[in-house]
């Protein structure tokens, strides 16, 4: 599958540069940070350009979460190694696997600090970090998303019976007043990524 325009530009070059020092026992911590940065420019990048396109194509508020929705999946296999994208030049590629290396290197020393994930995988123990964070992460994602927009599905949100009020986020959780456990109104990052490029693309 080809990678849509918009994972071309995804905002990670700040994880490029991770220091995967672990002489503090804070690597578990220092991943969080750079990640939830990551999300943070990429959630303003696709803020500042999407407006212009719904002017055009007068696209409903809802389409601007399943952009970051996208977004965040995509985030969600970088973290996981499961990133099909792998750079469209030479200096990009390099990137890519440097980011790779840096992560294979994180997660060994976090699964070296903590005895509960030592029987684990290395694949299992990126699937059990992002499981925990990934409320995090969105919650970093959409922190500058517009107050009306609402994912266009109730999946996830009390079981399907509450809809996102706003921000893209379920019931009143919203920027400067975050709500505990809240998680994020998609599955997306649970489906493969060739499928959801597929679905991108038509």
């Amino acid at each position: 599958a080809c990678a849509p325009f918009r994972r071309l530009h995804l905002c990670n070059k700040n994880m490029v540069k991770m220091d995967t020092n672990n002489n503090d026992g804070k690597a578990k911590h220092k991943l969080l940070a750079e990640v939830c940065m990551a999300a943070k420019y990429e959630g303003d990048s696709i803020k500042t350009h999407y407006p212009p396109h719904q002017q055009i194509y007068g696209d409903s508020p809802s389409q601007i979460c399943t952009m970051l929705a996208r977004s965040f999946a995509d985030i969600g296999d970088i973290i996981r190694g499961k990133d099909l994208y792998r750079g469209n030049n030479g200096k990009d590629k390099a990137q890519k696997l440097k980011l790779q290396d840096n992560l294979k290197e994180i997660f060994q020393k976090i699964q070296g600090k903590y005895p509960r994930l030592k029987d684990l995988s290395p694949d299992q123990v990126r699937e059990y970090w992002w499981e925990e964070n990934r409320e995090k992460i969105w919650k970093a994602l959409t922190c500058h998303a517009p107050p009306d927009a609402k994912y266009f599905r109730q999946t996830v949100c009390s079981r399907g019976k509450t809809p996102t009020e706003g921000y893209c986020r379920c019931g009143d959780d919203k920027p400067g007043n975050d709500k505990p456990n809240t998680d994020p109104p998609t599955y997306f990052d649970y489906v493969p990524q060739y499928l959801r490029w597929f679905e991108e693309w038509a």
